[in-house]
């Protein structure tokens, strides 16, 4: 008799079981950096009551993963929404503009005012200008049709040069002594960082973070262009004049709490870029935090634990910053 017929049913792909795509895998490989990063930094050189070690690198290490955030995002964000991957927020002039702020603040008020105002209010005021001078910006600019992200670019600029004038204008005015206190706030310090802004600073990136997830899906159709966003439905305006808004207050928020950083944002949104050899913001995004809080936190450690502070995080991140920035202006030349 013959055989009763059965159904043919595929075995399922065994060598597909436990395969990774390389954006996962690099994720995880980050992640697993920025979590070593922050164990070594937690528990090396340790010495005493952990209760009294723990909070106080424990803080310290909030702020560091806080700016590690902020600058990670807003120059992915930026970079997507100008369409170019040499960009970042700094060319708007952010930086010139928290110096101004800090020069005026010495200037109008006395040299002991940097430290005798309260360190809160300094934060929340430099945050308010800086996001009230983007906000006038970025509404003038797409107050109209014609108006495009390289206008966009090129009034950043202008005005960060003018902002950068304003302020050499003003220190010339200033005795030697204050000159010298406002020079120790013009280099990015990840070594004395006010932990008592964190509070309000992390309420304000957690704030940003939730509105930024609401807008996450229409974060890779931006990348494709303003023709194609629109022809796919996205309110490109509205929706670009709120990123670059959140832009705004992650840079004021990481500005305000280290000092100008250059640089750094241009170098691990490339590297994670190039890690990941995927453009999704769902790998993009995460990639370049894990990749800053490894730059951040294990560079500050080995500084401490290794050179004994014999140099500054700054001066490393921003050389290698720059040569990142040199090479991609090239590469893009060549082209």
């Amino acid at each position: 008799m013959p055989e009763p017929a059965t159904a043919l049913v595929p075995l399922p792909r065994l060598h597909a079981v436990g395969k990774l795509s390389r954006p996962t895998l690099v994720l995880l490989v980050l992640g697993a950096l920025a979590l070593i990063s922050i164990l070594c930094f937690m528990t090396l050189g340790a010495k005493g009551s952990w209760s009294f070690i723990l909070p106080f690198r424990g803080r310290k290490l909030l702020a560091l993963c806080l700016v590690a955030y902020s600058v990670s995002v807003s120059t992915v964000l930026f970079q997507t929404v100008t369409n170019n991957r040499i960009l970042t927020p700094s060319i708007m002039g952010f930086d010139a503009l928290y110096v101004l702020v800090t020069t005026a603040t010495l200037f109008f008020l006395g040299a002991g005012a940097l430290t005798s105002i309260d360190s809160q209010m300094q934060f929340l005021v430099q945050v308010v200008l800086m996001v009230v001078f983007s906000g006038l910006l970025f509404r003038w600019l797409f107050l109209g049709e014609e108006r495009s992200m390289t206008l966009l670019v090129l009034v950043g600029i202008v005005f960060g040069i003018l902002f950068r004038s304003l302020s050499q204008f003003i220190q010339r005015m200033l005795d030697p002594n204050a000159f010298q206190v406002l020079q120790d706030s013009f280099f990015a310090s990840f070594a004395t960082v006010d932990t008592t802004l964190l509070a309000v600073a992390t309420a304000i990136a957690a704030l940003i973070s939730l509105v930024a997830w609401r807008l996450g899906h229409t974060f890779d159709v931006l990348a494709l262009g303003r023709a194609h966003a629109i022809n796919l439905g996205v309110d490109y305006k509205r929706t670009v004049i709120l990123i670059l808004m959140l832009i705004s207050v992650l840079v004021a928020v990481s500005t305000a709490l280290v000092g100008p950083i250059t640089f750094f944002g241009l170098l691990v949104a490339t590297l994670a870029h190039s890690l990941t050899g995927n453009s999704r913001h769902r790998y993009i995004l995460p990639a370049a935090v894990f990749l800053a809080i490894t730059c951040l936190v294990g560079g500050q450690t080995i500084l401490e634990r290794v050179f004994a502070f014999d140099t500054a995080l700054s001066i490393i991140i921003e050389f290698f910053g720059g040569v990142v920035f040199i090479y991609l202006v090239l590469r893009r030349a060549a082209r």
